[in-house]
């Protein structure tokens, strides 16, 4: 003011005394109107400019779609997730000064190792322009209690490192208590502006109640549960009633009421409630008018202005529980249902018959042949040595050219002629339990060859011309009659041996006949 007066006095200086003719003059007058109008006109417009520096600090689990809530409310439809601590922002506009202005929002990452970078957000000049959005996930509702009172904690931390001078403290506090207590319905007689109230009339509020406001910030508080779509999920896969969805808005609404809270139950999905929390929000930080009234008919789109609840509203949800009590607790009611591994099973295939008598063979050809007890001889026999004749059928013959081995002939003979992957595992269990005799095998294919013979087919003995002592063409396979002839040759064979082990004496050429 002392300074307008000496500017007004130096004009009236250097402008000289005025007569009083010029002071008198109209047009002169019409001029200073015309410049005060729009001096003040100017000066109006500059004190109704919308304020920056107004901030959002999102708190949440991860996964409760804080990131996808913030760009939905700026109106983007790609965004990139960050870590740590996340800025974005929304746009606000004033249709009545046509201005517009930028609302910061901070998305605090989930993870409680990034909880210091809340300075960032929050400093000590800027924590009367803050407001605290915490987000629940309705997808997990046995995690709703635990995560609000979780992050609210991390809030409250976060301020008293703050060190906020003590008035300023209990002024913000007051100021939060004031707002609870004038709430009005809208739309009621009582609903009208503050700067319209009478002193009288702001001194009359009414007391707050026992459980109200006993966890008071310093900031606005505004409780969002996010992904109020998957309630008909959990009433059809977790049989989630009407009475345990009452239970759990009733424990969420105590919270909110210890913190002077408002509450919104929004779907980014199906895009519910979302146009009444940026209306809220602009209403909370620039004081834009807000008409919507509380909703708390419909179980997926609850709002509840902070203000509006009390202790008496909460207990008219306690009337429809049947199986359940007010009093229960929490952890008791909304139970975390087991996690289902998923068993990610391997298939096997098996492979080729073939392949495995190939793979069989192969691992037999690798162990020790053992023949009746006893190793067998590896030299080469003399032909003079042989105690049989020369006169022997072109069977024996091929017979001869076979290895000697029990496994080894048995092998032979398996394999290619019977072309059954049973008898090579019954040869070598016989094998593996020492049972190697040729007798042994000998009526082990004999018994083959009876079953084969009484089902009439094309390989039963008598089916074919073949006759037993006689020699196929070269590159046929032999008959089941060459292996009937072949295996009575090895019991005969077998008989002589022993024999000749008896008597100790080679035999003699009548002696074959």
């Amino acid at each position: 003011m002392a300074t307008s007066g000496r500017s007004a006095l130096l004009s009236s200086t250097l402008a000289g005394p005025k007569s009083t003719a010029e002071s008198s003059n109209p047009e002169e007058d019409d001029g200073q109107n015309l410049w005060s109008t729009i001096l003040s006109e100017v000066s109006t417009h500059s004190r109704s400019k919308l304020p920056c520096g107004k901030n959002v600090l999102v708190m949440g689990e991860v996964g409760s779609g804080k990131t996808t809530l913030v760009a939905k409310l700026q109106g983007v439809e790609e965004y990139m997730k960050g870590r740590g601590l996340e800025y974005l922002y929304f746009s606000v506009h004033d249709d009545d000064v046509d201005d517009h202005t930028r609302c910061n929002a901070w998305v605090l990452d989930g993870d409680l190792c990034h909880k210091g970078l809340q300075g960032v957000a929050v400093p000590v000049d800027s924590m009367d322009n803050t407001l605290l959005l915490i987000t629940v996930d309705m997808s997990r509702p046995w995690n709703a209690l635990d995560s609000l009172q979780k992050w609210a904690a991390v809030a409250r931390e976060h301020i008293d490192k703050l060190r906020v001078a003590p008035e300023k403290l209990r002024e913000l506090e007051h100021k939060i208590v004031k707002q609870f207590q004038e709430y009005t319905e809208p739309g009621s007689e009582e609903d009208v502006t503050p700067q319209r109230r009478s002193e009288e009339e702001e001194s009359i509020l009414l007391p707050l109640g026992n459980n109200t406001l006993t966890h008071n910030l310093g900031i606005p508080v505004v409780v969002v549960c996010t992904k109020c779509d998957a309630i008909s999920t959990l009433e059809k896969e977790h049989d989630y009633r009407d009475e345990h969805l009452d239970f759990i808005q009733s424990h969420i609404r105590r919270f909110c009421l210890q913190y002077g809270a408002s509450l919104l139950y929004t779907s980014v999905k199906e895009m519910k409630n979302l146009d009444i929390l940026y209306k809220y929000l602009v209403h909370k930080l620039y004081g834009f008018p807000f008409h919507c009234p509380a909703q708390v008919v419909e179980k997926d789109a609850v709002f509840i202005p902070s203000g509006w609840d009390n202790e008496k509203k909460i207990a008219i949800l306690h009337e429809n529980f049947q199986t359940i009590k007010a009093d229960n607790s929490y952890e008791d009611v909304i139970i975390k249902p087991p996690v289902r591994k998923i068993v990610h099973e391997k298939e096997i295939q098996a492979e080729d018959d073939q392949v495995f008598l190939v793979k069989l063979q192969s691992l037999l050809s690798k162990q020790p042949a053992v023949t009746a007890g006893r190793p067998v001889d590896t030299t080469s026999r003399a032909p003079t040595g042989s105690p049989r004749t020369s006169n022997r059928s072109a069977a024996a013959n091929v017979a001869n050219a076979m290895p000697q081995s029990g496994i080894g002939t048995s092998l032979h003979l398996c394999l290619p002629h019977c072309l059954c992957w049973l008898c090579a595992v019954s040869l070598q269990s016989l094998y593996a339990a020492g049972q190697t005799s040729e007798g042994v095998l000998a009526n082990f294919f004999n018994s083959l060859l009876t079953k084969k013979a009484g089902t009439g087919g094309p390989g039963a003995p008598g089916g074919g011309n073949n006759t037993p002592g006689t020699v196929r063409k070269s590159g046929s396979k032999l008959g089941l009659s060459d292996v009937q002839a072949e295996l009575d040759r090895i019991s005969s064979r077998e008989t002589d041996s022993d024999l000749s082990n008896a008597n100790d004496a080679p035999a003699t050429d009548g002696q074959d006949t």
